[in-house]
């Protein structure tokens, strides 16, 4: 009988020649390989963002399903009126934030910017008065609001093209998002077919036992994503509510602008909370020095709370990642990724520990008990 090419001695060695040849090209083409994924990538982008807004969408619309629409025989009506409901609500809830939080921005930063000369003055007065006068030079550093002005001023007049194709990709930003959503809604809707026919098409293709462990991980994959996701924004939010409840107690200036920054920088693991710190007390400085010294204690306060109460009450033991393995995860995710790979870092560390733990350990362990094992004996 004629033996298929697969038996042959050779072809393994020449399978794993071919892949170490393969692989060899990719690392030392990472660059190109990674345009080349990127660019066509890019043609998918509207689709991707689609598929990440009905992810994140989800869970709200499964909660509802399960309380305000749970009395609804229909399951298919069920879904549909969910999935209506989550629609609106992050519609409403964006046309809240639009209508509350952008007016205060700006008007923050229109302040900021006409009384720069005063605040610089002041914070002059304040450094001079502590002995630091020497050591910074605030003229040299900030400047004044009216050098600030005259230099926005010129580049705007000089990059004038710049700022209209700026603007151009701006609208078209704004579209693709909005036709993102739209197909996110389309996903949600589709989101039963469209599971059922994955399962059948994995079954299709994978043996019983590998179907289970593949179902299995990516199970485990889905609840990890949805747990982080949903808790990470739930403490931003805490975050930042209770940043602005203290900058009000107090009277502080720029309570929405600032409180906005330390809730959008908290979603970045390990650093965000340094850089939102950094910058609310660096304006909170230009006013109101002692207010600044005030906020700086409130942060470190608040972060300590929110790393060894807040959080492992949210998380609980759903993660258990090393705090070693963050920091790596963070650092290698946001230099391959940016600002995508660094809010993922955590949940992808997580799923990294979970195929350890649960797949490799145990084969590695199986393996060496069966070199372990003493040969039969001979009878």
């Amino acid at each position: 009988m004629k033996r298929k090419i697969k038996d042959k001695k050779w072809f393994p060695y020449t399978v794993a020649a071919c892949v170490a040849v393969l692989l060899y090209v990719v690392l030392t083409r990472l660059g190109v390989v990674l345009g080349a994924v990127k660019g066509f990538l890019g043609h998918f982008t509207t689709v991707l963002i689609g598929c990440v807004i009905a992810y994140l969408m989800n869970p709200l619309a499964m909660l509802y399903e399960r309380t305000v629409c749970k009395r609804m025989r229909r399951e298919k009506l069920r879904w549909t009126v969910s999935v209506v409901l989550c629609l609106i609500t992050l519609l409403l809830f964006t046309g809240f934030l639009l209508g509350t939080l952008v007016p205060q921005l700006a008007e923050s930063i229109v302040t900021l910017a006409g009384n720069m000369d005063e605040y610089v003055n002041s914070l002059s007065a304040w450094t001079e008065k502590m002995g630091l006068s020497g050591v910074l030079n605030l003229d040299e550093l900030i400047g004044t609001s009216g050098s600030v002005l005259n230099t926005v001023g010129t580049y705007l007049i000089d990059n004038v093209s710049r700022i209209v194709n700026a603007s151009a990709q701006a609208g078209k930003g704004v579209a693709q998002w909005v036709v993102a959503l739209i197909l996110s809604v389309y996903l949600l809707l589709s989101k039963r077919s469209l599971k059922e026919g994955t399962e059948l098409l994995l079954q299709a293709a994978l043996p019983e036992q590998r179907y289970q462990i593949v179902s299995t991980f990516f199970s485990h994959c889905h609840r990890i994503l949805t747990h982080y996701i949903t808790y990470t924004l739930l403490d931003a939010v805490i975050i930042g509510v209770a940043n602005m409840l203290l900058m009000v107690c107090f009277g502080m200036q720029y309570t929405g602008l600032i409180s906005l920054v330390v809730a959008v920088t908290n979603l970045v693991p390990t650093f965000g909370p340094l850089i939102g710190g950094a910058i609310g007390g660096f304006i909170l400085l230009l006013v109101n020095p002692l207010h600044a010294l005030i906020f700086i204690i409130f942060t470190v306060v608040l972060q300590f709370l929110d790393a060894y109460f807040i959080k492992p009450k949210l998380f609980g033991d759903s993660l258990g990642v090393s705090g070693l393995l963050i920091l790596i995860a963070v650092i290698v995710c946001g230099s391959m990724f940016g600002v995508i790979g660094i809010l993922l870092a955590i949940p992808l560390a997580a799923i990294l520990q979970f195929v350890y733990i649960e797949e490799l350990l145990p084969l590695i362990r199986k393996r060496a008990e069966s070199n372990q094992a003493p040969p039969p004996e001979k009878e």
